[in-house]
């Protein structure tokens, strides 16, 4: 069913990464654009197929070039910033230390009355990395800041976050020097320089003038990168940033308050995934950038070789050889790790974390269970080290406080995100899976086990298979964990070396390429057997205008004995929800009810038609079934369709003005379109769903999921600038193998686009499947929502009318069917069928459970409010 909401709710933001188009492009475009003005009505939308590589570098680049000539200021303050650095040294040997005394701004120079630090520090950079990541985040930011806020603007908010994010983290370090925090105490002297500061205030104000989400991300990632460089570098310039940040943020709150669309923040469930994974790789890249530095303090780093671990230094090598001979070895085993490949068992749990990272993103929960597990575990060994340390000094506890923050909060996340990541595996995936990291596990443990008893002279002392099995564990685990395991033999001839070095390498190697693979392959349904087999049956033989939903992940699968008629549903509670009607042959549709009741019955199930047709319903009325109708189908005829006559003065108005404003439609699979089209079209759909700080609808309402599917055609609204007006999908309805109609599913503008996109998109996509030679096109059901033909209304239908009554202001149905009936279609009742009244308190928990699986009791509590306001 078409999103209700669609219409009545419209959304803001056309993405932010709208990029200008080559000129050939810019010319197609506008000779599309004249023809539909020319053509009014009687012009199909344009099929589009992806550019070729070269081509899309090419205008990428052209594109970068026409937004920088675009930003004066900010390519004056690039050309300053590194000409003053040339012209200083600065550039390859960083600032003097007379410079940073009288240009710096610090404790040290805030004491001394250097008012003009906070100014002078942003001009120079602490050296040729400092330059480098400035002017790349200048590029960045500098760009969309003049084009949105204004060149003034942003060189007011660049000035007055540079002064209030050096002075603000300059007092936060005093704070805590003043109350004997270790950390702070450490980094109290220090004087920094650098325009970053300003810059990362500056991203925080520009956040408020994107969309939905480009301003969730930016402001994530303007909060994540400093404050992982503060919890893990340490030094006082990490500290000024992340102040500067956080009074960007607060500043661009203040002056954005009278934009109503920034009321609500709440994000999809795609969206929530994507910036959850954010978080675990900003937990997995801060240790790796505390290795950069020679002099990182940030109180996460105490115990950061437990992530990634560091090559000894001589003195710590002396250290160990002091203790005695056996330690002396393992000290010297380890460095020597660092001279071979070996090293990349260092890396080995931020790498992990990255993988896990990408399944996160996907919603996989197998993804989920292990980073889970990953983090419990990490945070039983800090506890582990803590216990075993015997007696401790008060700086110790602080050390190990401030180190066991960072599992728990990302457990935390985790934890109060766990709905969004439902998504399972295939079970081919599961068993391939196991087998080739059992394998792989088994393979590498062999190989160290046996051939280094064939070699047990290369080890000392002597390997004996228990000696080897004692050792197994290191070699698959990174260096710093040694000193944690027992006593084990330690190589000393080359065969032993060899498999000291690669047993456990390889596994790993082959355990993250694996997993990498699954995370990255498309998500299947629980059971990817049966889900072909019906996506085979309803090509085959087709179904009703719904019927192509039933192959969305979610559902489960029952088939008749002659595999010719199957049925999808999802057991909610005791409840077999089925998702429209039977499909397969036709003939076999109507037996199909019975079987699928017999088969419910035989497992304690509640069976449920849900949106059916009227046949579907008048075969469960032979069962002695009841019905009630819960949304109104409306189908447009194609052969006969021709937009004249008063009746469509709507649509031809809305067609001829797309054509004046160079609007034009084209078809896009939606794996095969432009990244920049991508984007917008999330951030349109982001912005819908934060709009209305409830959860997406489900069960019968696509998303963007359900877009990405090869058999799905998404019909683009977009104007010669390439920016997305609005957009829709379009499932196929099958007979014998071909598709003869479409149903509309997905449905979204721009609230700031052509007014009339909607009626535009739906009136081209009908004369595009018109010319195809379809027979008809589904408007889609609209839930709760009906025209009020048929029968005398029931008891329950008269509740139903008024739930939907109730729900128009929260979700628009009655709109949609209005907004719909401008398309003069043949209405068709939707209903749902059912075996006992006394069941149906149930089968309403189901159905809203089905579409509202991820309420929550204060979404619950928002809804109340709505309703009864």
């Amino acid at each position: 069913m078409a999103r209700p909401a669609d219409r009545a709710d419209p959304v803001t933001g056309a993405g932010a990464t709208a990029v200008a188009v080559g000129e050939g492009e810019h010319r197609t475009a506008r000779v599309v654009a004249q023809r539909a003005a020319e053509g009014g009505a009687d012009r199909a939308p344009v099929t589009r197929t992806p550019e070729p590589r070269p081509q899309r570098v090419r205008r990428a680049a052209r594109a970068l070039g026409t937004r920088l000539r675009a930003a004066p200021l900010t390519l004056a303050l690039l050309a300053g910033l590194w000409l003053l650095g040339a012209a200083t040294g600065s550039l390859t040997h960083g600032p003097s230390e007379r410079l940073l005394e009288r240009a710096g701004v610090g404790l040290p120079t805030l004491a001394e009355g250097h008012w003009w630090a906070p100014f002078t520090s942003a001009l120079w950079c602490s050296g040729r990395g400092s330059y480098v990541f400035t002017s790349l985040l200048l590029l960045l930011v500098g760009p969309a800041a003049e084009h949105r806020l204004g060149r003034l603007r942003t060189l007011a908010v660049l000035v007055g976050g540079q002064v209030a994010g050096t002075l603000l983290g300059a007092g936060l370090v005093a704070l805590g020097s003043s109350a004997g925090e270790q950390w702070t105490v450490s980094v109290a002297d220090q004087i920094s320089v650098g325009p970053a500061v300003g810059l990362f205030a500056l991203a925080g104000v520009l956040g408020y003038r994107l969309t939905v989400l480009w301003r969730r991300r930016l402001h994530l990632l303007v909060l994540l990168v400093p404050l992982v460089m503060t919890l893990y570098v340490g030094h006082l310039q990490s500290v000024q940033r992340c102040a500067a940040a956080l009074a960007g943020l607060g500043v661009g709150a203040l002056i954005s308050r009278g934009r109503p669309y920034l009321r609500s923040h709440r994000s999809s469930h795609s969206e929530t995934r994507v910036l959850v994974a954010l978080c675990l790789v900003a937990a997995a890249f801060g240790p790796l950038l505390a290795s950069l530095y020679d002099t990182a303090s940030g109180p996460f780093n105490t115990f950061s070789e437990l992530y990634l671990s560091h090559r000894l230094s001589p003195d710590e090598v002396a250290d160990f050889c002091a203790m005695s001979a056996h330690d002396c070895a393992r000290a010297h085993a380890v460095v020597r790790i660092f001279d071979t490949p070996g090293r990349l068992m260092a890396t080995l749990f931020p790498a992990l974390l990255l993988v896990l990272a990408e399944g996160l993103r996907r919603g996989l929960r197998f993804a989920w269970l292990v980073t889970v597990a990953t983090e419990l575990l990490w945070g039983a060994l800090l506890g582990w080290l803590y216990v075993d340390a015997g007696p401790v000094s008060q700086d110790v506890v602080q050390y190990f406080v401030e180190a066991m923050l960072l599992p728990l909060l990302t457990t935390g996340l985790l934890l109060a995100t766990r709905k969004r990541f439902r998504l399972r595996l295939s079970g081919r995936s599961v068993r391939r899976l196991v087998v080739v990291l059992g394998g792989a596990a088994l393979v590498s443990s062999a190989a160290y086990v046996g051939l280094g008893r064939l070699v047990a002279g290369q080890f000392e002392p002597g390997a004996s298979v228990r000696r080897l099995l004692h050792g197994l564990p290191a070699q698959f685990l990174p260096p710093a964990y040694n000193d944690l395991l027992p006593d084990y033999p330690i190589a000393v001839g080359p065969v032993a070396r060899l498999l000291e070095t690669y047993c456990g390498l390889a596994f790993w190697v082959v355990a993250l390429a694996v997993l990498l693979s699954a995370f990255r392959r498309p998500v299947l349904h629980t059971d990817a057997e049966a889900a072909a087999r019906a996506r085979a049956l309803l090509t085959e033989h087709g179904g009703g205008t719904l019927s192509f939903i039933t192959t969305w992940d979610g559902n489960h699968y029952w088939f008749d004995e002659q595999g010719r008629a199957a049925v999808a549903y999802r057991v909610v509670g005791t409840v077999a929800l089925t998702t429209g009607d039977p499909f397969g042959a036709p003939q076999d549709r109507a037996r199909a009810v019975a079987g699928f009741a017999r088969y419910c019955d035989a497992r304690g199930w509640t069976p449920c038609f849900y949106s059916v047709s009227g046949q579907t319903r008048e075969a469960a009325a032979q069962l002695g079934w009841r019905s009630v109708q819960v949304a109104e189908d409306t189908v447009v005829a194609l052969p006969e369709l021709a937009f004249t006559g008063r009746k469509w003065q709507d649509i031809r108005t809305a067609l001829n003005k797309a054509g004046k404003q160079g609007i034009t439609a084209e078809w896009w699979a939606y794996h095969e379109a432009p990244l920049a089209l991508r984007d917008q079209i999330r951030a349109i759909s982001e912005e819908w769903v934060s709009e209305k700080g409830l959860p997406e609808m489900g069960f019968t309402l696509g998303g963007l999921e359900e877009l990405d599917d090869p058999d799905v055609r998404v019909l683009v609204a977009v104007d010669e600038q390439r920016v997305v007006h609005g957009l829709t999908s379009w499932m196929p309805v099958y007979e014998d193998g071909v598709p003869v109609g479409w149903t509309l599913d997905f449905m979204r503008r721009r609230s700031d686009g052509f007014r009339g996109v909607n009626e535009f998109l739906i009136a081209s996509a009908a004369l595009g499947f018109k010319e195809e030679g379809a027979r008809f096109l589904s408007l889609s059901g609209a839930p709760l929502a009906r025209a009020g033909q048929g029968e005398e209304p029931t008891g329950l239908q008269r509740m139903l009318d008024w739930m939907g009554k109730v729900l128009e202001p929260v979700y628009g149905f009655r709109s949609l069917l209005a907004f719909k009936s401008k398309f003069q279609p043949e209405y068709r009742p939707m209903y749902m069928a059912y075996p006992d009244p006394a069941a149906l308190p149930g089968i309403t928990r189901a159905i809203g459970k089905a579409y509202l699986p991820h309420l929550t009791a204060a979404q619950g509590v928002r809804l109340m409010r709505k309703l009864s306001g």
